[in-house]
């Protein structure tokens, strides 16, 4: 993966942890209309990255990403998957507590 794109797809993971508050408060907008609010929580951040990876690909590289580079995407966030549960959980406790 171009060395730009992963720089900025480790700040766009980063930002997505620090910034669970966001998830959560779309989350919690549809309570009673899903079944596991922690799973679609984490779908939504998810989504949040892998939407910043097809973006800044383009946007940097001008095309569309590689097979390749989307496994070295993958391969990148995998590792970081239960960083971003972790602080989806902490954000809920804190919204519970606040």
């Amino acid at each position: 993966m171009d060395p730009r794109l992963r720089t900025i797809m480790s700040s766009k993971i980063d930002e997505v942890i620090h910034r669970s508050n966001e998830v959560l408060a779309i989350t919690k907008s549809l309570e009673g209309l899903v079944d596991d609010e922690e799973k679609v929580a984490f779908g939504i951040a998810l989504g949040r990255v892998y939407n910043a990876f097809h973006y800044q690909t383009r946007r940097i590289l001008k095309r569309n990403a590689t097979e390749q580079e989307f496994r070295e995407f993958v391969a990148m966030l995998s590792p970081r998957a239960e960083e971003i549960k972790h602080a989806l959980r902490l954000g809920k406790q804190q919204v519970h507590h606040d």
